[in-house]
């Protein structure tokens, strides 16, 4: 996945379509990513103890990473990523103003 935990992120198609937000957290596997205040949804959560109150939170769900681009903290820009080699390291490069992401 071209997109990492603490990226900032563009939202392109959806109902969050326009905003912007951090990763929090990625899910390789299922190619699937949380963002800070995107995609929430509500959980409704039992109470543990006698003492404790049910209640209902507010949280962010996954979505798939193809509904996101990457802003560029250089040109601060969505943008596509790509790879380069510099020796034997591999990083990642932003499609627009070639800078290190």
């Amino acid at each position: 996945m071209k997109i990492k935990k603490g990226d900032q992120v563009l939202v392109v198609s959806g109902k969050y379509r326009g905003k912007t937000g951090k990763v929090l957290k990625c899910f390789p596997r299922e190619k699937k990513i949380i963002v800070e205040g995107i995609n929430l949804i509500k959980k409704h959560q039992r109470k543990k103890t006698a003492t404790e109150k049910s209640e209902i939170v507010t949280k962010e769900a996954p979505i798939f990473v193809s509904k996101v681009k990457l802003i560029c903290p250089h040109c601060k820009k969505a943008v596509r990523v790509g790879y380069r080699f510099q020796g034997e390291k591999k990083f990642r490069v932003c499609k627009k103003c070639s800078s290190k992401i």
